[in-house]
């Protein structure tokens, strides 16, 4: 199989990445292709606009996660259709702690074998822009750069500039896009505002599709995806034919999920069943497990608050020995209450003791190891809410420095905390989780 994929990065975050990774994804579908995408890093909402726009869902890939083997069997898993577009995070060289280069969108393109497009800010730049690229270049030791898309700045300017990067740098000009600062996305937190929330979100991408179909020479960068080399197949297609069901909540509030960690629940015989925290009153019918993943809980605190039917129902489950996994918001939703910015106290479910507050920063954000005795998972935090009772049962550490820090609740098999989990880094986590729900389901 012909693996066509191209991966687009930045030499900065705030380059527009997201803006043009949507609007090619949009524009190769006009052409009459069948694209697919993933995210490097372990970003969350820049796969929801992929989603958006194909339809399926976005992949992300991330080598401080997983080693080569993994990576390269994971995307291949999930390659689907013709050609496989790759957002990059941040700089392009830029990974774990801002310095190293694993976890970086290099690093992947390495493992993958990609090839590389660099969205270059252009606005107010000129000439300058050459001995940018020329230090990209510098640094690219697998000769992975095959182009480069100007954004923000006119067209017949960036036409000058591209005459000037193909004939210095021997690299493929590709476009120009114009300023379009009024269709962007905006940013909240880490992230970009979520689709759902953006008014007339589909306006925008047709927009957005426009200005990528008419300004981008998109044979060529076709072209550049198909010069990509062969990958090794690394099949991977056992499945566990046990049926447990596992409630998934799954709403506005409740919707960082990887794809790969549903993928992984679903090959070991796990029937993922989700349910609304904000709206149902009531959890799925024969469940062994629940899985309450990250969000922005802290926008529907009312709501949640109000269910009381829910609440009680998952307390009383937990209570009674459900195996539980929970993450950052689905952690805090768990807790007795959670206070908002304004100082707002909200009664949350009370299966654990203590409360959620907004602190006004970061907390401990990043990448970490999570090890419990022999057991290690990787993942990442990002939260601007803390609480009084984290846990105590698994050790972080981060992966550069000597920081680490208790954290984490494990009991009745599962695992409660900030650590938004990355399942293929261990897949030794989930085998443990299905054993318990097993256990508890009565197989």
């Amino acid at each position: 199989m012909n693996h066509s994929r191209i991966i687009i990065a930045a030499p900065k975050s705030g380059s527009g990445k997201t803006t043009i990774t949507c609007g090619i994804l949009a524009a190769l579908k006009r052409m009459g292709m069948n694209p697919c995408s993933f995210k490097c890093g372990p970003d969350y909402i820049d796969p929801m606009f992929h989603r958006t726009i194909l339809g399926i869902p976005s992949g992300n890939l991330d080598t401080f996660f997983t080693d080569d083997e993994t990576t390269i069997k994971l995307f291949t898993q999930e390659f689907t259709g013709n050609i496989a577009v790759v957002e990059g995070v941040m700089g392009l060289y830029d990974g774990v702690g801002g310095t190293e280069e694993t976890g970086s969108t290099y690093d992947l393109a390495r493992s993958l074998k990609a090839p590389v497009v660099l969205v270059v800010d252009a606005k107010g730049a000129g000439r300058s822009l050459i001995a940018q690229l020329k230090g990209f270049l510098y640094y690219d030791n697998y000769r992975l750069i095959k182009g480069v898309i100007l954004n923000r700045t006119s067209q017949a300017f960036g036409e000058k500039l591209g005459k000037l990067i193909e004939a210095e740098l021997g690299i493929k000009y590709l476009g120009t896009i114009p300023d379009m600062r009024d269709v962007e996305f905006s940013s909240r937190h880490l992230g970009l505002i979520m689709p759902h929330e953006i008014s007339l979100i589909q306006d925008k991408l047709e927009k957005i599709a426009d200005a990528v179909f008419e300004n981008i020479k998109m044979a060529d960068l076709k072209k550049i995806a198909e010069s990509a080399s062969k990958l090794d197949i690394i099949e991977d297609n056992k499945t566990n034919n046990i049926q447990l069901r596992m409630a998934v909540a799954y709403d506005e509030a409740f919707c960082f999920y990887y794809r790969e960690n549903f993928e992984m629940l679903e090959r070991a015989g796990i029937e993922l069943v989700t349910f609304s925290p904000i709206r149902d009153k009531h959890l799925p019918e024969n469940i062994s497990g629940l899985l309450l993943g990250g969000g922005y809980p802290e926008n529907f605190l009312r709501q949640l608050s109000e269910n009381s039917s829910i609440k009680n129902e998952i307390k009383e489950a937990i209570t009674l020995g459900m195996p539980t996994l929970a993450e950052c918001g689905g952690f805090m939703y768990l807790l007795d209450s959670i206070t908002d910015k304004d100082n707002r106290k909200f009664d949350m479910v009370g299966a654990i003791s203590g409360a959620a507050r907004f602190v006004g920063k970061l907390v401990r954000f990043g990448y970490v190891t999570i090890a419990k005795d022999d057991l290690e998972i990787r993942g990442h935090e990002f939260h601007y809410y803390d609480t009084d009772n984290n846990g105590q049962d698994c050790l972080a550490v981060k992966p550069s420095g000597n920081k680490s820090w208790q954290c984490i609740h494990t009991f009745n098999g599962g695992f409660i905390g900030f650590p938004h989990l990355y399942y293929p880094s261990n897949p030794k986590f989930v085998n443990n989780f299905v054993e318990v729900m097993k256990k508890y389901g009565g197989q």
